[in-house]
């Protein structure tokens, strides 16, 4: 069993940048793949970034590239989402999910934070 409480999020102007966290319970956290997805009001939640269990592997979403960074923590238990060059269709809960696949897929994460809501101005 996973436990995963996320953090960071809140109200940034177009062009700025936050820092989410992701903080997971359990000593097996360094055996899951981890993952961020989002969701904006009146939309399907969709993929992010994911970050296998080996951390130079990482994918992002084309809607993110260059501008999101996902990393590990394996001492900390934590996963973070480095949110740069923020635009307004940025603005949406984030989770962070923990999974056993290295994939863009909801289905194939098993646990799920509460998620953080970001909000981006124009």
């Amino acid at each position: 069993q996973v436990q995963l409480v996320e953090s960071g999020g809140g109200l940034v102007q177009a062009g700025g940048s936050l820092r989410l966290s992701c903080a997971a319970s359990g000593r097996t956290f360094s055996s899951y793949v981890m993952g961020w997805f989002r969701q904006a009001p009146g939309k399907e939640r969709e993929f992010v970034a994911v970050i296998g269990w080996i951390p130079t592997y990482t994918n992002y979403a084309d809607s993110v590239k260059g501008r999101f960074t996902i990393s590990r923590d394996t001492a900390k238990n934590t996963v973070y989402l480095q949110m740069n060059s923020l635009k307004p269709e940025d603005t949406a809960v984030y989770y962070c999910a923990a999974g056993g696949s290295y994939s863009s897929s909801e289905s194939d994460y098993d646990y799920w934070g509460q998620g953080t809501q970001v909000t981006v101005s124009s």
